[in-house]
């Protein structure tokens, strides 16, 4: 199920039981991730996308699934966004206390995807992943309790950011599986 449709469908359950407050979804990527261990999702996302990438080629990497919908190296953009985001987020969240996560809009950002290479932006996800892979790795584990507060998803802690980078790999790979079906 689609992240954006279960926390719709949340709210809206809130709402036909009466509750007036907007429910506060703390991680909506937990569906994708499952029982898995998030740093071993983390940790073999890059390859898998540079599967798909040598699977699309350079020409079908940019071909539209269907239209109003992104293409493979729009979603590559969109993760080596991403990408960066997460990088700032885990450091902020370890950096300061109380520190608020500055949330993004991804369709305004996705706007300038067109000017982009899906090969740079694997390259950029890759790079920074494996950057993000080793900081996360110095994190001693009573760190990984420490507190970040979202103002969407409201108080996290740095494991849930991890939980959240690697549900939100999944989301992806999913996306692109399925590209893949559809231009087989």
């Amino acid at each position: 199920m689609n992240a954006g449709i279960l926390s719709h469908a949340l709210i809206l359950l809130g709402a036909a039981h009466g509750c007036n407050k907007m429910l506060t979804i703390m991680n909506p990527y937990t569906v994708y991730l499952g029982e898995r261990d998030p740093q071993e999702v983390i940790a073999t996302t890059a390859k898998k996308l540079r599967q798909y990438a040598d699977v699309f080629g350079s020409r079908r990497l940019g071909q539209a699934p269907a239209p109003g919908k992104w293409s493979a190296r729009e979603i590559l953009c969109h993760l080596a966004d991403c990408e960066i985001v997460f990088a700032y987020r885990l450091r902020q969240t370890l950096a300061e206390d109380h520190h608020v996560i500055q949330p993004f809009d991804q369709d305004k950002w996705a706007t300038s995807y067109a000017a982009y290479d899906g090969v740079a932006a694997l390259a950029v996800f890759s790079s920074v992943r494996q950057w993000n892979i080793l900081f996360i790795k110095s994190v001693p584990p009573e760190t990984m309790a420490k507190h970040v507060m979202h103002p969407e998803r409201g108080e996290m802690t740095f494991k849930e950011l991890v939980e959240t980078m690697a549900g939100h790999d999944l989301n992806h790979l999913g996306q692109m599986e399925r590209i893949a079906a559809r231009l087989a």
